[in-house]
């Protein structure tokens, strides 16, 4: 079984890696990653999970020069019930362009939606949602928000904003290919949606690493998140 992580090089701030790690240790798992100049393993490999994460503005345009010739192959991965996962940014360069102050910016175009981005108005916040009955915790650092259809999106939200802060739906899903702009540790916060993803894998019991301790973290960061007197923007 392998995990492969997309772009390591620039797709890694907030440490968002250690969702990979997290996944591999809890599995097993082999991570093999994939720079800006080498072919990915995806297409031609069994890859259980293949994982980007954010990045930064100039960034979005390295990894979508990058990433063009291969978004078939991602398409067909997703057509045969493939599990991929992206996080933070690296969500606005599947849609279909980034509006900036000075250009318009185009995108690989999987995602019905464009990004519009403002520079000196960093978004920052908690999130709380939920994927069915689960809860979701999570926190929001970004630039700008994402509009368009996307439809139920991954998560819908409770508290914070959805894909801009004027919807509930949080992120895309299309089959098991899943964006959001959730960035850090998504599934060490989220250890039932951790369990999810290691289904989806295709691990029959899912044990996480450190399962007790990262459950008992979660219940109280649920319990924070769900109190109306705190305050989600900072």
């Amino acid at each position: 079984m392998k995990i492969e992580i997309l772009y390591p090089e620039v797709c890694n701030l907030y440490g968002d890696l250690a969702n990979a790690e997290y996944l591999s240790r809890s599995s097993g798992a082999e991570i093999v990653t994939t720079s800006l100049k080498e072919k990915p393993h995806f297409p031609e490999e069994d890859i259980a999970l293949v994982y980007m994460g954010t990045t930064t503005e100039r960034g979005q345009e390295l990894v979508r020069d990058a990433f063009a010739p291969w978004l078939g192959a991602l398409k067909e991965r997703t057509a045969q019930g493939g599990l991929t996962l992206i996080t933070g940014n690296a969500l606005e360069i599947f849609g279909e362009y980034i509006q900036d102050e000075e250009r318009k910016i185009p995108m690989l175009g999987l995602f019905p939606s464009h990004a519009e981005r403002h520079m000196m108005a960093r978004y920052n916040s908690l999130y709380l949602g939920k994927y069915g009955e689960m809860d979701i915790v999570g926190f929001k650092s970004q630039f700008g928000h994402s509009y368009g259809d996307n439809g139920e999106g991954l998560f819908t939200t409770v508290r914070g904003p959805g894909l801009n802060p004027e919807v509930k739906p949080e992120g895309f899903r299309q089959g098991n290919l899943m964006a959001t702009y959730l960035v850090g540790p998504l599934a060490i916060l989220n250890p039932p949606f951790a369990k999810e993803l290691l289904h989806l894998m295709g691990v029959a019991a899912p044990q996480l690493e450190c399962e007790d301790i990262a459950y008992e973290a979660y219940q109280i960061r649920v319990r924070e998140f769900s109190d109306p007197n705190r305050g989600f923007t900072y």
